[in-house]
């Protein structure tokens, strides 16, 4: 368990915090899907089969749309050589659009990849920042400089390792989460759950990273199960 009050790791079944002393009045505990839901601890509704198949969804759709955008600039680049358009020519404009292609089933790839790789780890908000930015929009005679604020939060993984939140002109996740929140970050999904959702009247889906009503039950745009 974990200290309510500062995120300390705790025994289970500690009243006051070794850390900071405050009393634990509500021990956190696990949900169990289809329990009643406390809303405090990760909840196992994470193993519900519904995950794994938004997770092979997510990687069938990214291999697809990268090997259409493929195609298409192959395609594309070749006729483009074969018509001069800007002085290209085959088989030189067919070798630009290979590489087009092959830059996009690349990034498909490493995101499948990534999604693979990753891993469930625990940490505590650490952090969090709001820092006055600028960016450049447009191109050419039409750009632009415009200020926009940048949201962050920082976890610290108890592991050591720092990661960041950021939001551009959107302080939701800010406003969601608390200095001392424990925090899961779920493999495959690259989503994060807070550890105590009480008096939280918000809940970001783990599969889609939709914003629900803490009251749902699944997601109102993917139907996965909420972590309650």
């Amino acid at each position: 368990m974990y200290c309510q009050h500062c995120g300390s790791a705790l025994p289970d079944g500690t009243r006051f915090c070794t850390a900071c002393g405050s009393a634990q009045q509500h021990p956190p505990q696990s949900v169990a899907y289809g329990s009643p839901q406390p809303l405090v601890g990760f909840s196992t509704r994470i193993s519900d089969p519904a995950f794994a198949r938004y997770t092979r969804r997510s990687n069938w759709w990214a291999v697809i749309f990268a090997t259409v955008l493929a195609i298409v600039a192959v395609a594309g680049f070749a006729i483009a050589g074969e018509r001069g358009v800007e002085g290209m020519s085959n088989p030189q404009a067919l070798y630009i659009g290979l590489g087009v292609g092959g830059m996009f089933l690349a990034i498909a790839f490493f995101q499948v990849l990534g999604r693979a790789r990753s891993t469930t780890w625990d940490g505590t908000v650490i952090d969090k920042t709001i820092t006055k930015r600028r960016h450049e929009v447009g191109s050419g005679d039409d750009s632009r400089w415009e200020d926009y604020l940048e949201y962050a939060v920082i976890i610290r993984a108890d592991s050591g390792k720092t990661q960041r939140l950021t939001a551009k002109n959107d302080d939701t996740v800010y406003n969601y989460y608390r200095i001392g929140d424990r925090v899961r970050h779920h493999a495959g999904l690259n989503s994060y759950e807070k550890y105590d959702k009480r008096g939280d009247t918000i809940v970001f889906c783990l599969a889609c990273g939709s914003l629900n009503d803490i009251q749902g039950d699944v997601c109102a745009r993917c139907k996965c199960p909420l972590p309650k």
